[in-house]
């Protein structure tokens, strides 16, 4: 009795969840498919990587996700993803591997959709990269690093970046991005 219980709470949770191995989902509930536009099931057996606009991106989260994950055993961030019929959406996602030791081998994820709240810019995945990591407080030594390429490479794709949004700045790029409210601006 206990377990069907379990089974009805996890398959009628009001946000996305999934169980993965190896990053291969495994399990996910009506609320995960319904925001990916998948039926019930549909991607089970099925590499997350579907859900990535690239595969560059799904396998550089990989690299973050398990440094993260073996490091605190948790990871949250917020990133753009991909629906069934190829419309992007920010999501913000949180993990929690279950062996520390060997972190993307079994993980329960949690997905929120945040389309209300941002709209998608049209960015490379390369600027959506470096959008991520500045959204994190990341300076362009530390996105440089992190990506394997050169600082003036980081600030040419912040160039581009301000250039589609608008922005003056880094920060107010950030914060187009993500539609958080700009304030005042100092004319």
């Amino acid at each position: 009795m206990e377990r069907a219980a379990e089974r009805e709470i996890f398959d009628w949770a009001p946000v996305g969840l999934l169980y993965s191995e190896d990053r291969v989902i495994l399990r996910h509930n009506r609320a995960f498919g319904a925001m990916f536009g998948y039926g019930e099931g549909a991607l089970t057996g099925q590499s997350l990587e579907r859900l990535y606009p690239s595969r560059e991106e799904f396998a550089a989260t990989g690299k973050r996700w398990e440094g993260e994950l073996a490091r605190a055993g948790t990871h949250t961030d917020e990133r753009i993803m991909r629906r069934a019929d190829g419309r992007l959406f920010w999501c913000r996602v949180r993990g929690q591997a279950l062996d520390a030791a060997a972190p993307l081998a079994r993980a329960v994820w949690s997905f929120a959709d945040l389309s209300a709240e941002r709209t998608v810019v049209d960015l490379t995945a390369r600027e959506r990269q470096v959008a991520a990591l500045l959204a994190e407080g990341r300076t362009a030594k530390e996105i440089a690093a992190r990506l394997g390429i050169s600082p003036r490479t980081v600030d040419a794709h912040k160039r581009h970046l301000m250039e589609k949004v608008g922005a003056r700045n880094s920060l107010e790029a950030v914060r187009r991005l993500t539609a958080l409210p700009l304030g005042r601006r100092e004319e």
